[in-house]
């Protein structure tokens, strides 16, 4: 009986399996952009999951405020600034930044759409400049990006606010929060910020203290307890007032609220109505 040979078809190699010399200009062009990307989102993943245990060394606005020092000769090139962990922090502080920056902190993934909402239609018409973001929001951008006011800013600011709501906590967004933000002028956290203006360590602010600190936020530069203007005292008791609404539990949050809000909307339905109205 003859033998047949196999039958060998000369099927080809697709592009991506052939070796670099093999393929076209424009298939290395894909295939580096396509490295490219993925690269840089392993790079982002990797710093956020770096950033559940270690802290920040250095953020982006401090290198920007200490060479805006420098070239400033009417500034005082400071930098002040002490990581403690949360259990360090007073529980009057964390409470009176929430009421006064992200009363749903504990009940949103990350973005609160309906005051982003509030916000774009106040800004529209030319009332106010408001804006609309969450704590989750700001310790993306103060912990991974420089301050500036880009479209492409606000997306990498949305995409690193996913990744910190997938990988942190919320107890750690906090931490972080309260180790980075500016409180004036070169002092960055929780525990310069109380050292500084009120010379003792964080952990044993009063309600007044940390009412002081969430005023000075989102504008230390313009007003903080070593400038108390007739506004910032009006701010500071506003916020101290809200203390009646309970002092907040990052660890047991209120289950009427998780039943109220557990279905907040997403960054994407925010992305879609914005479509809608720019049509």
């Amino acid at each position: 009986m003859e033998n047949k040979k196999p039958h060998h078809t000369n099927t080809p190699r697709r592009h991506w399996l052939k070796p670099w010399h093999a393929i076209s200009f424009w298939r290395k062009a894909v295939r580096v952009v396509w490295m490219a990307v993925a690269g840089l989102w392993l790079m982002t993943v990797l710093q956020v999951l770096l950033g559940t245990i270690f802290n920040p060394p250095m953020t982006p606005l401090m290198v920007q405020r200490f060479f805006q020092q420098l070239k400033d000769d009417e500034r005082t090139v400071r930098f002040e600034r002490d990581y403690v962990t949360l259990s360090d922090i007073s529980p009057n502080l964390v409470t009176a930044v929430i009421h006064s920056e992200d009363g749903l902190f504990q009940y949103h993934n990350g973005f609160d759409v309906k005051q982003m909402k509030i916000a774009y239609r106040e800004n529209k018409s030319g009332k106010r400049f408001r804006g609309g973001s969450t704590i989750s929001q700001q310790t993306a951008k103060n912990a991974f990006l420089p301050h500036s006011r880009t479209l492409l800013r606000k997306g990498a600011e949305a995409y690193y606010t996913v990744l910190i709501e997938t990988f942190w906590s919320k107890r750690r967004i906090m931490e972080v929060y309260l180790n980075i933000i500016e409180f004036g002028d070169g002092i960055y956290g929780a525990e310069a910020a109380s050292q500084h203006y009120f010379g003792h360590s964080a952990k044993t602010l009063s309600r007044k203290e940390a009412a002081q600190l969430a005023a000075t936020l989102p504008s230390p530069l313009k007003r903080n307890p070593s400038h108390s203007s007739p506004y910032f005292r009006r701010r500071t008791a506003d916020i101290q007032s809200r203390f009646s609404w309970g002092t907040v539990d990052l660890e047991n949050p209120d289950p009427k609220k998780v039943e109220k809000y557990g279905d907040q909307e997403s960054i994407v339905d925010f992305i879609k109505w914005y479509l809608k109205k720019e049509e």
